[in-house]
Order: structure tokens, then sequence, then C-alpha cells
């Protein structure tokens, strides 16, 4: 078992910035991926980025070139930092953990963009 502890959500204005951070503890192995999700009121969860312990990334398209994600693996911890938010950005994100065939989640942290 893999247990993950977001923090890092809150209220921003549009064009400020917010940095998410998620650990994890347990059971972990290598090769592992970790990364965040969202979901916005009415909306499917979606891949906002995503980092492997090769250090590998993938981005969603909506947040390329202002999200940044980073990991570091003597804590199992990653980050989402994110700049110049907009009011689209809006929705709890998930932390997100995968080894082998498992897959875990956060409880999810609330970002909110708004004037």
């Amino acid at each position: 078992q893999v247990q993950l502890v977001e923090s890092g959500g809150g209220l921003v204005q549009p064009g400020g910035s917010l940095r998410l951070s998620c650990a994890a503890s347990g059971s972990i192995f290598t090769p592992n991926t970790m990364g965040w999700y969202r979901q916005a009121p009415g909306k499917e969860r979606e891949l906002v980025a995503i980092i492997g312990s090769d250090g590998s990334r993938k981005y969603a398209d909506s947040v390329k070139g202002r999200f940044t994600i980073s990991r570091d693996s003597t804590k199992n911890t990653v980050y989402l930092q994110m700049n110049s938010l907009k009011p689209e950005d809006t929705a709890v994100y998930f932390c997100n953990f995968r080894q082998t065939y498992n897959t875990y989640w956060g409880q999810g942290t609330q970002v909110t963009v708004s004037s």
C-alpha cells in the first residue's frame, strides 16, 4: 500500500501562482510514476502532468509553458509549480502514484482561480 498526502491548494487571482506538493509513503518501488490530475465541476478527470522515476515528464497541452512538475526521490515527493493561472485551471487536483500494476490517488486539493 501507498499513502499520499497533498498540500498547497487554495484561492489565487488570475495570473497568480501556486505550488502543490504530494508526499508518498509506504511500499514504494522503482520504476514508478507520480503526477497530478484534475477534475472540474461537471467534467471528467484529466491528466495535468506526470513525472517518472527516470525524470521523464508529460504535460497536458493546456498547461505547457505555465506548469512545471518536479520530484524529490529522496523524499518520495512530487511538486507542481503552477504559474500564470487562469480561471479555467479551477478544479480539484489529485495526486497520482503508479508502480507495477497498482495506482493510488490522493484525496484531492481544491485550486480556485478567481478575482
